[in-house]
């Protein structure tokens, strides 16, 4: 089947989103000469600046996340594609206020290739500077290797809200390393797709499913998962997913988890709202406290078909900072 997008013409849709984007939400972000987007209302001197990197095309990640409470510069690429390191380190230096920056990076081969390339630049200019990876999906190795192997996945996006409520608490920048770390070494991702999404710039099917098959543990650009099987029923699916989650974590009874589902683009609010249903139900049978929770399209994969389920380990202080107001377009918190 031909590909079915209200686009134009394939070489703009990078910049025609972006535009369209800092057109509609004027009061929240901007976009710069060289299409970093950024605060509205830059973030008080004194404060550390909180900055990422992604492609383009999982909308409304990772852009839609830059306001107040959350991130101060997205810097995106091309669909599907990591920017290159000069744009990232004009956001350190835009993103600097004079307690150093921090730079959060998912752990896809491209993503951590221009973080290094930029690095390396921001050690010769003398910058401060410091990451952190998120690599969060069990599909593809066990939590015990090293963390390389792991993918990161939508669970950067509650590092953000809890990270960028640390930065506008006006910790240090050691600080707000410790703390994101934290939140990224306390959660698990596990994705599973029904449908495949078509690349659009090109027009080509990112992977073929079955019309009775999904598979769980594939990643967000189509790479494989722990197998496929037949499609399965919402409880069954929840209920094979969040086990998996739970013994990657190893949550005992009487902890507090944040539960995060993410549509990949074609699923719809029902399907994710019975899901979570039964998550919430299995975690109380449990005796784990779900404290906190959302359910909605945060990184997705144009019109694949299927999810995201990302949990994570709070303590009091994380739950804290979850709970500090934002105000970033596709997320606020009063």
């Amino acid at each position: 089947m031909a590909m079915k997008k209200f686009i134009n013409n394939s070489e703009n849709l990078v910049p025609e989103l972006l535009e369209g984007y800092a057109l509609a939400y004027p009061g929240h972000i901007k976009l710069t000469p060289s299409r970093l987007v950024v605060r509205a209302r830059q973030k008080a001197q004194g404060k550390v600046g909180v900055i990422t990197l992604g492609g383009s095309g999982h909308e409304p990640a990772l852009s839609g996340f830059v306001g107040e409470g959350m991130l101060d510069i997205s810097v995106p690429g091309e669909i599907f594609a990591a920017p290159g390191p000069p744009k990232c380190l004009e956001a350190i230096k835009l993103a600097e206020r004079g307690a150093g920056v921090l730079f959060i990076v998912l752990n896809h081969s491209g993503d951590v290739l221009s973080a290094n390339t930029t690095m390396d630049m921001a050690k010769k200019q003398k910058l401060n500077v410091k990451t952190v990876l998120t690599y969060e999906e069990v599909a593809d190795t066990p939590r015990d290797k090293k963390p390389s192997e792991r993918r990161g996945l939508v669970g950067c996006i509650p590092v953000y809200k809890i990270v960028g409520a640390a930065a506008e608490a006006g910790m240090s920048l050691d600080q707000c390393v410790a703390i994101a770390e934290r939140a990224a070494q306390n959660m698990a991702t596990q994705g599973v797709a029904m449908t495949s999404a078509t690349h659009p710039s090109t027009g080509q099917a990112m992977f073929t499913l079955p019309d009775d098959e999904m598979e769980i543990g594939m990643g967000q650009h189509g790479e494989a998962g722990r197998g496929r099987m037949k499609i399965q029923t919402a409880d069954r699916t929840a209920e094979l997913m969040l086990n998996q989650l739970l013994d990657d974590l190893k949550v005992k009874a009487g902890e507090q988890l944040m539960v995060l589902l993410n549509g990949f683009g074609a699923t719809t609010l029902m399907e994710l709202f019975i899901i979570f249903r039964r998550v919430h139900q299995l975690c109380a049978e449990k005796k784990i406290k779900v404290v906190a929770s959302r359910v909605g399209e945060f990184l997705t994969v144009q019109e694949m078909a299927g999810f995201q389920m990302n949990i994570m380990r709070l303590d009091d202080e994380l739950l804290k900072l979850w709970n500090a107001p934002c105000d970033a377009p596709y997320w606020t918190k009063r």
